[in-house]
């Protein structure tokens, strides 16, 4: 009986467990979802479903109050544009047309700055050279570089204090100078087409007296009869043939008439036939000359590649003017035989050979049919 004491009273006493260390806190992302995961499936075994109003309050996603706010303002701003707008229309339609001619401009402009942005990392990214590009790509980009370079005086006009009243005064009483194309209206864009071309053609004279004078001075008599013969026969009002001045092409690469020894009142004429201002010093002039001839060059052979036949009317239009002709009063098939007989002499010539690149914008353009008006 001692004996069995012991066991009776150790019996008796309650059970004690060992003590079990405590859970670690979950910190990996995945094993979270896991254990939550588990825990909605344990509530479902055990309480069933939700009932259904409980899961009709359920909390809805909500949107942010700055993305509500914004939107509000926006259509606030709309509306009161749209008013300001018609008010305009009403009461003062010279402005209004002004207003409506520098939004549509802005938007324009912005347009361009986003398709330039995206050429150049297109470039970055593929490794490619301006000269690779295709034909709109190369165009947008060398309109821009002048819309921009032609906006940058009158930035710098701007930044004195209180100078902005000024500029805005430039701009409204001298539009072409001061303005760039995407602000002009269409009616303005046409006159000034038409100003910019009769300064061109002011030109043109002079660049045919400079040749005649270069003429004397070039050693081979055969090649100077031709391109005296041919200079005659422009001044008489012919029309030249491609053939004939590739007949003469290999003067242009020679002395006297390669684009490195012209005369400097030869560069400067030159220089006005593709709106290039003549005042900076002649080394300044004939290097930007020279840029802009290869940089039509690497034009043409871009449209050569797409082929005229998918340009627009508008393209084609503007290709014209770019190379020295006038095509408000010629219909689409002259202004496309033209840019054809073009192709075909730009296409033959030699970077060495820009200067008669630079000549032929006169002489082929200056007796085109119906190019004189």
């Amino acid at each position: 009986m001692a004996a069995s004491m012991p066991h009776a009273a150790t019996s008796a006493l309650p059970h004690v467990t060992a003590a079990r260390p405590l859970p670690l806190p979950v910190t990996c992302p995945a094993a979270k979802m896991a254990l939550c995961r588990a825990g909605r499936c344990g509530a479902l075994r055990l309480w069933g479903p939700a009932p259904p109003l409980l899961a009709a309050l359920r909390p809805l996603p909500v949107l942010s109050l700055p993305t509500k706010a914004s939107s509000r303002w926006a259509l606030g701003a709309r509306w009161l544009r749209g008013r300001y707008e018609r008010f305009l229309q009403r009461s003062f339609p010279r402005l209004y047309a002004l207003h409506s001619a520098f939004t549509a401009g802005l938007e324009a402009l912005l347009a361009d700055a986003r398709e330039v942005r995206q050429i150049r990392q297109t470039m970055a990214r593929e490794g490619l050279s301006a000269a690779q590009l295709n034909y709109r790509d190369m165009e947008r980009l060398r309109q821009f570089r002048r819309d921009v370079l032609k906006a940058v005086p009158v930035a710098l006009i701007a930044i004195p204090p209180f100078a902005n009243f000024l500029v805005l005064l430039l701009m409204y009483f001298f539009p072409r100078q001061f303005l760039i194309r995407h602000f002009w209206t269409p009616r303005q864009q046409q006159q000034f087409s038409e100003e910019n071309h009769s300064a061109r053609r002011a030109a043109y004279a002079a660049v045919l007296s400079c040749l005649d004078t270069a003429v004397q001075s070039l050693p081979e008599q055969r090649l100077q009869h031709r391109l005296r013969e041919l200079c005659l026969q422009v001044r008489r009002g012919r029309h030249p043939r491609v053939a004939e001045l590739c007949a003469v092409r290999a003067l242009f690469s020679g002395p006297a008439l390669r684009l490195a020894e012209l005369r400097a009142a030869h560069v400067r004429a030159l220089s006005r036939v593709l709106f290039l201002t003549p005042l900076l010093p002649s080394v300044l002039v004939r290097r930007r000359l020279r840029g802009h001839l290869l940089e039509i060059r690497h034009l043409d052979g871009a449209l050569a590649r797409l082929g005229l036949a998918q340009l627009s009317e508008e393209e084609l239009r503007a290709a014209c003017y770019l190379r020295g002709l006038n095509p408000s009063q010629l219909s689409v098939a002259q202004c496309r035989a033209w840019l054809e007989q073009w192709l075909g002499l730009s296409c033959m010539l030699q970077a060495s050979e820009a200067s008669l690149l630079a000549n032929s914008m006169v002489l082929l353009s200056l007796n085109y049919a119906g190019a004189e008006q």
